[in-house]
């Protein structure tokens, strides 16, 4: 047991825990969604994670971002493995400091049932999204986080296996700035179906 464990089973039970402790989740992305949507689940319960990502902290990144300024400089992946293990100790995640591709995304996340989509770019996005379905993992992604005071957060069901996040609308850019309020938001919901996937329907829900 952990302390984070300890506190958690106040609100848990006891096969919610372990169902949490077996699952391993891949987060392609450690920026505004994976770096927030990892440090959420890991804080749920969440004891296996692989999380990839090629950037290096920038100053740019800590309006939203799980890094502080001494990270500054530092692999992504490597500062938010180390984070994540300040939360819990027992955490077992794989840093994997890596340009994603067609052709090497079921290697980074082998061993992965869920995997969540993280990325900025477009076509990073889709071939992602692609790549995990083919290797037959449940999929959360995320469209829309810009701004501020914008359109709702909503939660779609793409078929049995993606679930896609997002208002689908504000792509971020000069006039719709990537906030920490919107962007962790979009994170959250991102944790939240990652949950929903492992633990089945809220039992307050049912």
């Amino acid at each position: 047991m952990s302390i984070l464990s300890d506190g958690l089973a106040r609100y848990l039970e006891h096969d919610h825990l372990e169902r949490l402790a077996a699952a391993r989740v891949g987060i392609a992305g450690a920026g505004g969604l994976g770096s927030n949507c990892a440090a959420m689940l890991v804080r749920s319960g969440l004891r296996r994670l692989v999380v990839a990502d090629r950037d290096v902290v920038e100053p740019s990144n800590l309006n939203r971002q799980q890094y502080q300024p001494f990270h500054l400089g530092k692999s992504k992946v490597d500062a938010l493995a180390e984070s994540l293990r300040v939360i819990e100790p027992r955490l077992v995640v794989t840093a994997r400091r890596v340009d994603l591709t067609p052709t090497n995304v079921a290697d980074v996340f082998a061993g992965c049932d869920i995997l969540v989509e993280a990325l900025d770019d477009p076509e990073a996005k889709r071939m992602f999204v692609e790549a995990a379905l083919e290797m037959g993992a449940f999929v959360v992604s995320a469209s829309g986080m810009g701004g501020w005071g914008g359109p709702a957060m909503q939660m779609r069901r793409m078929g049995d296996r993606m679930v896609l996040v997002g208002d689908f609308t504000s792509e971020v850019g000069h006039d719709l700035p990537p906030l920490a309020p919107r962007v962790t938001m979009a994170a959250a919901m991102q944790a939240d179906a990652v949950l929903h996937h492992i633990l089945g329907p809220c039992p307050g829900f049912v």
